[in-house]
């Protein structure tokens, strides 16, 4: 396998993470931070906003099985990304839409999906999703790995994470991982 890595933020990471373990070609999901200024950053300083960083997932795929395009396309179907700062409830710059480009071909790719979402008027007001280079990642806590799985009852689990994930496997059955 030929793996390719993409960083995305759109929210809360413990959203994406339990989308994206569930895609075909996915084969790593990791949580963390990215886009900041601050070294190796605890969730609670994330959370002061006052470290640039935004909630991210770093996915290890297999672009042969799943294409950096497809994957873009459930980005964008699990978020809102017209709210700047923001998901639901969630608020602050750690809460971004935020594309961090590993390739000139993903950034590309990402301004191409935004293009087009915007063309076709997908979504009612600005996709205002950032498209940046990466320049690092830094691991979440350990707590915060696999966290709707371990977590399904939580009520913000219950409340926002579960719907995404039922979203993405309605939307996307073609991308599911084989069980």
């Amino acid at each position: 396998m030929s793996a390719e890595v993409a960083t995305l933020a759109g929210g809360c990471f413990w959203c994406l993470e339990a989308v994206f373990k569930e895609c075909r070609g996915v084969s790593k999901v990791v949580s963390g931070y990215s886009g900041g200024h601050v070294a190796n950053p605890t969730y609670a300083q994330v959370c002061g906003k006052k470290t640039g960083h935004a909630e991210v997932v770093q996915v290890t795929f297999d672009p042969a099985a799943v294409t950096y395009r497809e994957l873009l396309q459930v980005f964008f179907t699990i978020h809102d990304p017209t709210t700047m700062d923001r998901q639901g409830n969630d608020v602050g710059p750690q809460y971004r839409s935020a594309i961090f480009v590993h390739s000139p071909a993903q950034e590309q790719a990402a301004r191409q999906v935004i293009a087009e979402f915007t063309a076709e008027g997908v979504f009612p007001a600005p996709i205002v999703t950032e498209v940046a280079p990466f320049e690092r990642f830094w691991k979440a806590e350990l707590e915060h790995d696999d966290y709707f799985a371990r977590n399904p009852w939580n009520p913000y689990c219950a409340a926002v994470v579960a719907p995404k994930v039922a979203k993405f496997r309605k939307k996307f059955i073609g991308n599911l991982a084989k069980a």
